[in-house]
């Protein structure tokens, strides 16, 4: 683990730039940029075309470690270069923290969750992982109903996969989202932080992780998740809401800093000349940056 990134992730004011759309939302990502999909016809030039967004962003004047913590890439972007570098090490020269998403998208719906499918590759993507330079990971599970059983399935999931995870001397961000139109969210989110409480006391001192969750219905409701001592540091997705409601939730929450994904993106479009594109993306990060840092 690398000791200097861990403290910034830790101690560290900023948020996290979560850019690891996978192949199943990289068409619609693609298209709220304004690239139509009839516009491409493979796959190959889809993720050519989304990369080319992505670097766009990670090289925008505003894309900086002032503001920005750490990214989360896509598999594929992990493996690809920004400028002459790897993406992992660009970013890692700019002072920003690279983490790469691991899981190979979610299982159908049981006891009112999706649990992850199975990770068949997650040894060798590890070991690349590390090769690439990556603190971390991202795994994600969604929770869309308050069913106790499915919520312990999917934390013990998310943690005995983080287990694996550190071995290598990666980092996990474990996310177990709740599903911000659960009809019983509260609930839902109840079962949930019990049980990650108990999996984080199961943790030894040297196994630290960082949680990824859904905005609290309750304002301040995971601030004892954000002051567990195994918990690096707890971000909120933005979970389908504007910008503008993701980060006026967010400012509620002491201690809870963001990583936004569609939120981040919005208003960026492929036909913006890049003072145009740098100038919107700057209004989105300082906009984020500052319900983080409330």
């Amino acid at each position: 683990m690398n000791t200097e990134q861990a403290e910034r992730m830790n101690t560290g004011v900023g948020f996290i730039a979560a850019l690891d759309q996978s192949g199943g939302s990289t068409s619609g990502a693609l298209e709220l940029y304004g690239i139509d999909p009839s516009s491409y016809s493979t796959d190959e030039q889809m993720f050519d075309l989304m990369h080319q967004m992505r670097a766009r962003v990670m090289t925008a004047e505003s894309f900086t470690s002032d503001r920005i913590l750490a990214t989360i890439l896509f598999e594929q972007t992990m493996d690809r270069t920004v400028g002459s570098q790897l993406t992992g090490d660009y970013l890692t020269a700019k002072g920003i923290v690279p983490f790469v998403k691991v899981d190979q998208g979610l299982a159908v719906e049981v006891d009112g969750v999706q649990l992850m499918k199975p990770l068949t590759k997650l040894e060798p993507l590890l070991a690349r992982a590390v090769e690439r330079t990556m603190f971390g990971t991202k795994m994600r599970s969604v929770i869309k109903e308050a069913n106790p059983a499915g919520i312990q399935a999917i934390v013990d999931q998310q943690f005995s996969v983080a287990g694996q995870i550190l071995v290598h001397g990666l980092v996990p961000i474990l996310e177990p989202e709740v599903d911000v139109n659960a009809p019983d969210k509260a609930e839902a989110e109840n079962f949930l932080k019990a049980d990650a409480l108990a999996a984080l006391d199961g943790l030894s001192t040297d196994q630290p992780v960082i949680l990824k969750l859904s905005i609290p219905t309750v304002a301040g409701f995971y601030s004892d998740l954000i002051y567990h001592p195994m918990v690096l540091r707890v971000v909120a997705l933005s979970g389908g809401y504007s910008q503008t409601k993701a980060c006026r939730l967010l400012a509620e929450n002491l201690g809870l800093s963001a990583s936004f994904s569609r939120a981040l993106l919005e208003g960026l479009t492929a036909q913006q000349s890049d003072a145009d594109f740098d100038a919107v993306l700057a209004a989105s990060v300082e906009r984020i940056y500052a319900a983080s840092t409330t």
